[in-house]
């Protein structure tokens, strides 16, 4: 393995540990004593915003225009379950409960007051007084539909209720319950993505005609234990989670239902069994309840590749698998607060309110491909360990798709059983998309034989220097009288391979492939300084250094216009003084100090570049 290290003014690299709460702020909390807590939801009116929280015993309004002073204004009773959701419509809320008695539905037109009127909706017309246990409800707010979910009521499919004429007084419109049992679901624009956590997989309905629904496509999820659904601002990607031990919330490409196609997955705790629950879309963000975790936020801004960067822990009975903790999280009011909820202290049937600030900053990604050196195909299952944070591995394409919360320096470590380790060190930035493309050798020694030749009298050179060196490190021999040299364990893979003889000059072979065991000819011409004619290359007219020859260090700044280099550092030799991986937001390197008197080639190497900048430069005695 070949370290890339960075030697730059003022330099400094440290390793990402995700914290415990990252970039939410804690501002206040509600306890309700003798009480569980189950989903909360919000309810904006007249500059001033208010939680709804759904208490085992009713529900419950908080003022929370204040986050840091909440105010409770009443509690409305309801089915004393702990089963509880909410949405709103205008000024109204709607309530349901495992514990019957239909669609609570409640007029929050008098707020701030206490004084609120509600009544109980358990059906009309053809299901007249049938409406008791529900599970779940969406609301497509464009159309002014109601769906309720689960429940006994059509094998627990949705029933569907028209809000436009008295949204106080909802009207039975239809049903959709051709798949069977539905936990939840978004609508939006008649269009129903139902969650079947039984059967394990998501439907995408076409609900235009409330009594002939017309099924568009079906989709597993990654854990067959579907749960929730929620639709990106765009109307492309859809976001599903497993309420299940060691789930992921998943997002896939549903532009095409004809072609739905999966994009990634996320987890919280990686390695814990953390379970999720539900998941919110806030234009680039998902805001995801994660039980024991609390609550999550991930970019979404490349949904082929999520990344957290932000969380809270509103849990204190510890991580891993389990129902406990918190039930959902709200993140709509206009002020930026966040409301979530625990369902019960560990100990106790005191659930929780929690009020908090969030603070949503962009994802730093790393994304590329991986391929074999020797065949130049892709290679599936290379580890991309960005050390101290994210891991992922390569797809059978051989690209991988990674990111983090943290900026700054960190090493990138790219491994695979059976093929050369190599690390990078790379500079992640806040929205930006780092591209690390690169090429692993399979471990293995190889033998490589020559002769080093005297180009203008043909003869063999003895005591020549031969150099080999790549990323995986340098390997040095000498020829002996009759000029040959012998080179063994050599792995496969790209080098620069140098001749020097002393009084006679250099020549040099730059990223000759060595894929088996071979014999080569190196022959140096003492006229040519460092390259034969025939071998092309640039000079580094862009390659800015100062001052030359130096006597101490010398002060390098990159050309412009690319994003990553490589700077390799030989000497007269042909041996490997030092390699650097480079930025071009880095303000300049200073190199030499420690270097003995001589002469010195730079090589400055870009991806984008198949010949590298050379300089020679001369430090002085």
């Amino acid at each position: 393995m070949k370290k890339i290290v960075l030697l730059l003014i003022g330099f400094s690299t440290s390793l990402f540990i995700f914290a415990q709460n990252t970039n939410v702020l804690f501002r206040s909390k509600v306890t309700f004593p003798g009480q569980t807590v189950a989903n909360v939801w919000g309810y904006t009116a007249q500059g001033r915003e208010y939680a709804l929280v759904g208490a085992s015993k009713g529900l419950v309004i908080v003022d929370v225009t204040d986050p840091d002073a909440p105010q409770q204004i009443v509690q409305i009773p309801g089915p004393n379950n702990l089963w509880k959701e909410i949405k709103t419509y205008r000024q109204y809320a709607y309530i349901v409960s495992e514990g019957g008695q239909g669609v609570q539905i409640v007029d929050m037109s008098n707020l701030p007051s206490a004084n609120l009127n509600y009544h109980f909706y358990t059906g009309d017309g053809p299901i007249q007084g049938q409406l008791g246990k529900i599970h779940a409800l969406h609301i497509d707010v464009a159309t002014g539909y109601l769906y309720a979910y689960g429940g006994n009521l059509f094998s627990g499919g949705a029933k569907v209720l028209d809000l436009n004429a008295d949204p106080y007084n909802p009207v039975y419109a239809g049903k959709f319950s051709q798949l069977g049992y539905i936990h939840d679901g978004y609508v939006d624009n008649d269009t129903m993505y139902s969650a079947h956590i039984y059967q394990g997989f998501f439907a995408m309905v076409d609900m235009r005609d409330k009594n002939n629904p017309v099924v568009l496509a079906t989709q597993n999820t990654p854990k067959k234990f579907t749960h929730n659904t929620w639709l990106s601002d765009d109307r492309r990607t859809l976001y599903a989670t497993d309420e299940t031990s060691n789930s992921y919330l998943a997002s896939y490409d549903i532009s095409d239902p004809d072609n739905i196609t999966f994009l990634d997955q996320i987890q919280s705790n990686p390695g814990t069994n953390s379970v999720v629950h539900n998941t919110h879309i806030l234009g680039n963000y998902a805001i995801t309840a994660w039980y024991k975790d609390g609550f999550t936020i991930v970019d979404i801004t490349r949904p082929d590749n999520l990344v957290q960067v932000g969380n809270y822990d509103t849990y204190p009975g510890g991580a891993g698998s389990g129902y406990d903790g918190c039930w959902g999280v709200y993140p709509y009011f206009p002020s930026g607060t966040i409301i979530a909820s625990t369902i019960e202290l560990p100990g106790t049937s005191d659930g929780e309110l929690w009020v908090l600030t969030p603070q949503y900053v962009r994802a730093c990604y790393l994304e590329g491909t991986i391929t074999n050196g020797l065949t130049g195909n892709p290679l599936n299952g290379v580890i991309i360990d960005i050390v101290g944070s994210d891991q992922t591995q390569t797809s059978s394409d051989g690209s991988y798709r990674a990111g983090q919360e943290a900026e700054g320096y960190f090493v990138v470590r790219i491994s695979k059983t059976g093929f050369q380790e190599q690390e990078f060190t790379v500079y992640f930035q806040r929205g930006s998309v780092r591209k690390l493309n690169t090429t692993l050798y399979p471990t293995g020694g190889l033998q490589v034989t020559g002769q080093v030749i005297d180009g203008a009298a043909n003869t063999p050179v003895s005591d020549a220097f031969v150099t080999f060196s790549s990323w995986s490190g340098s390997w040095e021999t000498q020829t002996d009288a009759s000029g040959s040299f012998l080179l063994t364990d050599i792995p496969s893979g790209i080098y620069d391979v140098v001749a020097y003889a002393a009084g006679l000059g250099q020549t040099a072979k730059y990223k000759y492939k060595i894929e088996s065991s071979q014999n080569l000819i190196l022959t140096i011409f003492s006229k040519y300084s460092k390259f034969r004619p025939e071998q092309t290359h640039r000079n580094a007219d862009d390659l800015l250094a100062w001052p030359n020859p130096f006597n101490e260090e010398i002060s390098l700044a990159l050309p412009s216009g690319q994003e990553q280099y490589r700077l390799k550092v030989l000497n007269a030799r042909g041996g490997t003084v030092g390699e650097y991986f480079l930025q071009n937001t880095d303000d300049g390197i200073c190199i030499g100090a420690t270097w003995p008197p001589g002469v010195y080639y730079l090589y400055l190497e870009c991806p984008e570049q198949k010949l590298p900048l050379v300089k020679k430069i001369v430090k002085l005695r």
